[in-house]
């Protein structure tokens, strides 16, 4: 069936101000809902967004057998004791990056799975070695072919494993094999981002021992079964950082709250847009943004030209540098970019560049922004979730009326994005 067509159209230049909530996030509700085929009890999972990717992943439990039900507007109960097939729908599969998780736990469960390559954001090449790797020598056989990969054990034994790199879902696969595994796992080079870490206590919470959870080193004691549990997503750092970037940018008298917004997950975000001259202020649970802040670029302490660049956790996170670019067009000054994972990621820049923006691409992983910069409206399309949420931030800030086009993409990522943006202030509307 042919999908809609969808469109935010967008008046800029409106002030923004009040409170918003922010949704659970998305790379931890994935993983965790792939690590529900790891039990045969129950699972609840609450502050699950109901968004694209989360629906997608849904779809693939459940032709896994798994039954899965909303039992309240962000609340899951999943049951995976009748899990029967061991082959990841194609079709499916290509929608989603995260198919890739279902891997790690039907190995452990099964014994054996057979799966397509994963879709996704195109933001550039994202290799599965990592993930293979890991099951390798956790004992697995894998034999590819040109349209899927198969993964295959007569019992996992735990062992000690240095990651080729950091890799989240990489790390995530190997944490949930290694959940069933003889024996003991010593996972080294290890991604740490919070959501990373929300798979970790889950997990525990299901049986498991694992320690050095937030650290690069995670030993992982396995067990012969886990049981069912309830557990809450924590909040999505991400979105929490594109309503910072959006109310330094737009902000009016009042200011922004963004409730439930964890901030102990933004530190180095606090860190780096101090840098454009963003201030937040932490209030318990919740982040406060000043209204009408005066965006400029902080000078390095030897004179050089200021860097934002992205890194592993406790790094900025790459997928907060679409929006960060965005507050750079606005703040006064020239920042250098640096996006170092992802060789597509900047090419949303020059949609930028179309409504005003001073930048100049050096590369596929680096770009100068001078600022301030005055955008226009433009007809714009979203070329992945990240980005389009930065385009949509950028017609809030632009004179004149956008169209950004293909948001299919920021519904993947962002739940009730239009309607908590007129909650602010916000003139966007949704056209199918």
């Amino acid at each position: 069936m042919t999908r809609p067509v969808a469109q935010f159209h967008i008046q800029g230049g409106e002030r923004l101000s009040g409170e918003v909530v922010a949704s659970g996030n998305k790379n931890a509700a994935l993983p965790l809902l792939a690590a529900t085929l790891l039990t045969t009890q129950p699972v609840t999972l609450h502050n699950v967004p109901r968004i694209r990717d989360v629906l997608m992943m849904i779809e693939l439990l459940q032709t896994l057998g798994t039954s899965v039900s909303w039992i309240a507007p962000n609340s899951l109960r999943v049951d995976a004791s009748q899990v029967s097939a061991c082959e990841i729908d194609s079709k499916l599969s290509r929608e989603i990056r995260a198919s890739i998780l279902l891997a790690g736990p039907m190995l452990a469960r099964c014994g054996g799975v057979t799966l397509p390559p994963p879709g996704g954001d195109v933001i550039g090449r994202r290799r599965l070695d990592t993930h293979f790797l890991a099951f390798e020598a956790l004992g697995a056989q894998i034999e590819t072919a040109p349209r899927y990969f198969s993964l295959s054990s007569s019992g996992l034994r735990g062992a000690d494993i240095l990651l080729d790199e950091a890799s989240v879902t990489g790390t995530e696969n190997a944490i949930m094999a290694a959940s069933l595994a003889r024996g003991t796992t010593v996972l080294r080079n290890a991604a740490s981002e919070p959501h990373v870490q929300d798979l970790c206590r889950m997990l525990v919470q299901m049986g498991m021992r694992i320690d050095g959870i937030g650290s690069n080193t995670l030993t992982i004691y396995g067990v012969e079964k886990l049981g069912g549990t309830e557990f809450t997503v924590g909040a999505d750092n991400i979105e929490v950082t594109s309503f910072i970037v959006l109310g330094a940018v737009c902000g009016g008298h009042g200011g922004m709250l963004i409730r439930n917004a964890g901030p102990e997950n933004l530190g180095m975000t606090r860190l780096y847009l101090r840098r454009l001259g963003i201030q937040f202020e932490t209030r318990g649970r919740d982040v406060f943004v000043p209204g009408h802040q005066e965006l400029r670029v902080e000078s390095e302490f030897d004179g050089g030209i200021t860097k934002i660049d992205d890194g592993i956790w406790p790094g900025f996170p790459a997928d907060a540098m679409s929006p960060t670019i965005v507050a750079a067009t606005q703040a006064v000054g020239t920042v250098l970019i640096h996006e170092k994972l992802f060789e597509s990621r900047l090419y949303f820049v020059d949609k930028l560049i179309g409504m005003g923006a001073r930048i100049i691409v050096c590369d596929p992983h680096r770009c100068v922004v001078s600022g301030p910069s005055q955008l226009r409206g433009g007809l714009v399309q979203s070329p992945d979730i990240r980005a389009g949420v930065a385009l949509v931030i950028a017609a809030l800030a632009a004179e004149g009326e956008s169209v950004i086009s293909n948001i299919q993409q920021i519904d993947r990522g962002y739940e009730n994005f239009a309607d908590k943006l007129c909650g602010l202030g916000a003139v966007i509307e949704r056209r199918e």
